[in-house]
């Protein structure tokens, strides 16, 4: 498995950073080598050149059509976190979703 670089937006970026570290810790226990930080989605334009997965709080599902327009052109996966694993702050749930989409689950 390559090492994946993935950004999480959520509106402010407090609950995310939650979500991040969890994704981390639960990526650390499986021996992944992932890298995951969380910014706001106001943001995402800076990061396009650094991640290869956009990971969006559910309550921002919305906006997927306009952060899949602003990936497009960039090798980037975009995808919308899962209700159910974000209300828990679920690192494993996000991290199986996060492999799902690189087919590598």
């Amino acid at each position: 498995m390559k090492k994946h670089n993935v950004l999480l937006v959520c509106g402010s970026g407090a609950s995310s950073g939650f979500m991040a570290a969890n994704i981390r810790k639960a990526a650390a226990a499986r021996g992944l080598s992932i890298t995951v930080n969380a910014r706001s989605e106001s943001t995402v334009e800076d990061y396009v050149d650094e991640i290869d997965c956009l990971m969006i709080g559910p309550h921002l599902a919305s906006t997927l059509p306009e952060m899949e327009e602003i990936c497009e052109g960039y090798d980037i996966k975009v995808g919308v976190i899962e209700q159910a694993a974000y209300a828990r702050l679920n690192g494993d749930a996000a991290l199986d979703q996060i492999l799902a989409m690189f087919g590598e689950a």
